[in-house]
């Protein structure tokens, strides 16, 4: 409705400002009586050299059109009413119609590849972790959903100092059958061993250095132990994998571009980029600090790597977006990383995109994993698992699979708390908050759902096509949020915001409950079938707001 809205009010100021424009100011008034959208002419003042007032007058003359039912000039806005009928029954029957593809857009053959989650090999899946994990898992659902084929990529921390780090805390104190009985968590407790230590014998750190310039350079030892330390943790990072619900087209972390780092240094050579500076060889760049490529010692950099894996992945995919979702910790490196594409002539350079976000804060702290502050993600969920389950023992303990609905409600939980967060936004680390199933939580938005499926039995509704006769004041709220849903998906794709969903969701469900809770739907009359039509579509858009989130959506709780 806004965009046909727009495109009238454009036609009405002779397109002296666009649609584009026109949606963008377009505002829902705070009180019903003033009208389902309303147009502030304030900004039109100065440029038509009229008073807002005035133009509030003109383009209410102006605007009509079949599902228009009133326009208001009050002031300098212009305040339109829609025919609440008419726009019900086009919105309702579209969505029945087309039920989970409502707002989907067909293939355009277009790829965007993610570059999300990617733990630290031989360091446990933290809490830490999430954001990153289900953020970009979410926009890989929307980009599908919007037509593209979406690549997911897990660019694993399987290279750099750490492992150095890491060889020499296992050569000086590992243990190797402790390790292989339970790696990651002995691999993390030397890990966390050697930053204590090396705080008290700094040559402790050379000695890293030198282990990680041994693996660079192909040593066996060192070798042999990295690539056991990668497929220890893979095996884990894998199970977690499984509960989110998270798959991925490629696992090539960083080591993977060791051998094409080469021709990248080559290629920044021939181009006259590459310069030395204090015995590193560094890009210069404007305004902004200078990219390190080589180390003193030769040894490459995260740049580098970055350099080689954006470029093998352009050759290999040529996609139309390239989104990196890290934490905004890491924005100079990425600004620096597409600057640098750019100079070396790359025009699709300006189609990557780093998606940054908040922290996740514990007692108002980042986690940290040299400290050994972390809280590991496996454990929240079995415990919100655990949550779950005993709620559902209290309030329906008759409920068929127990187990799998406590397992998609306690998960649903988790990644709900973490997608409703503006994504700059740090989140403060509480289980209390996750385990809470009231309120703007996950579960409420399955339990709204659930709710609409057990209604929908009870009333036997099944869905024939016949427009709408009557429409409940509450189903109207309903009926205009609905309407929105496609124009959410695009916002939430633009911005790489999954947020923007999982707002939508709680609104729908809230406004869907206040309808129920002033309504009686199991009348046996005509009423029961119009009413029951509105709270299918409901369920629709929910279980299809949760599933982009990648959150399952249980018929019975």
């Amino acid at each position: 409705m806004k965009t046909k809205l727009a495109f009238l009010i454009s036609k009405a100021l002779n397109e002296s400002l666009s649609v584009e424009e026109i949606e963008s100011l377009l505002e829902i008034p705070k009180y019903a009586h003033l009208g389902d959208i309303s147009f502030p002419c304030f900004t039109l003042a100065k440029k038509l050299k009229k008073s807002p007032q005035l133009i509030a007058k003109e383009i209410a003359e102006k605007i009509q059109g079949d599902f228009i039912q009133e326009v208001r000039a009050e002031q300098a806005y212009v305040n339109v009413f829609f025919h609440q009928l008419q726009v019900a029954n086009n919105v309702i029957e579209k969505v029945l119609l087309e039920k989970h593809h409502f707002g989907t857009k067909e293939k355009n053959g277009q790829k965007v590849v993610l570059d999300f989650s990617s733990p630290n090999i031989a360091k446990p899946f933290s809490m830490g972790h999430l954001r990153s994990t289900v953020i970009g898992n979410a926009l890989a659902n929307i980009s599908e959903k919007l037509g593209y084929e979406a690549i997911r990529i897990n660019h694993l921390g399987d290279w750099g100092t750490q492992f150095g780090k890491l060889i020499v805390a296992y050569q000086l104190w590992g243990n190797l059958q402790a390790i292989e009985q339970n790696p990651i968590e002995e691999l993390l407790k030397i890990y966390v061993k050697f930053h204590e230590e090396a705080e008290k014998e700094e040559s402790l750190n050379d000695k890293a250095r030198e282990a990680f310039k041994a693996l660079e350079d192909g040593n066996e030892e060192a070798h042999a132990l990295w690539k056991w330390f990668r497929d220890a943790s893979l095996k884990e990072f894998e199970d977690i994998y499984q509960m989110l619900g998270v798959s991925f087209n490629s696992y090539h972390g960083e080591a993977f571009y060791n051998d094409k780092m080469g021709s990248v240094v080559e290629e920044l050579i021939n181009k006259g980029l590459l310069e030395e500076s204090d015995g590193a060889m560094v890009v210069q760049l404007e305004e902004m600090p200078p990219c390190l490529m080589m180390k003193k010692d030769g040894a490459t950099l995260y740049a580098t790597r970055d350099l080689a894996a954006a470029m093998y992945r352009y050759n290999l995919y040529e996609p139309a977006k390239i989104f990196y979702v890290v934490g905004h910790e890491q924005s100079l490196h990425f600004k620096q990383l597409f600057a640098v594409l750019k100079k070396m002539g790359y025009q699709w350079s300006e189609n990557l995109m780093h998606v940054p976000f908040g922290m996740m804060l514990k007692d108002g702290k980042k986690m940290s994993t040299r400290k050994g502050k972390v809280v590991l993600l496996a454990d929240v969920l079995a415990e919100t698992m655990q949550a779950a389950r005993k709620n559902i023992e209290e309030k329906n303990p008759q409920l068929k699979n127990k187990e799998k609905v406590a397992n998609e409600v306690g998960i649903g939980a988790v990644i709900f708390n973490d997608l409703k967060n503006e994504r700059m936004n740090d989140i403060e680390f509480s289980i209390e908050k996750m385990v809470t199933f009231e309120g703007e939580t996950g579960p409420y938005v399955q339990y709204t759902n659930a709710r609409i499926q057990t209604l929908l039995n009870k009333g036997k509704f099944s869905f024939t096509e016949s427009h709408l006769n009557y429409l409940d004041g509450e189903a109207w709220e309903v009926i205009k949020l609905i309407e929105t849903f496609p124009h959410v998906i695009e916002t939430a794709f633009v911005q790489a915001n999954p947020s923007t969903i999982a707002k939508f969701s709680l609104q729908l469900a809230r406004s869907f409950n206040k309808y129920y809770a002033n309504t009686k739907f199991l009348t046996n009359d005509e009423l029961q079938r119009e009413r029951l039509k509105v709270a299918y579509a409901v369920s629709i858009l929910l279980q299809e707001s949760l599933r982009l989130l990648g959150i399952k959506a249980p018929k019975e709780m």
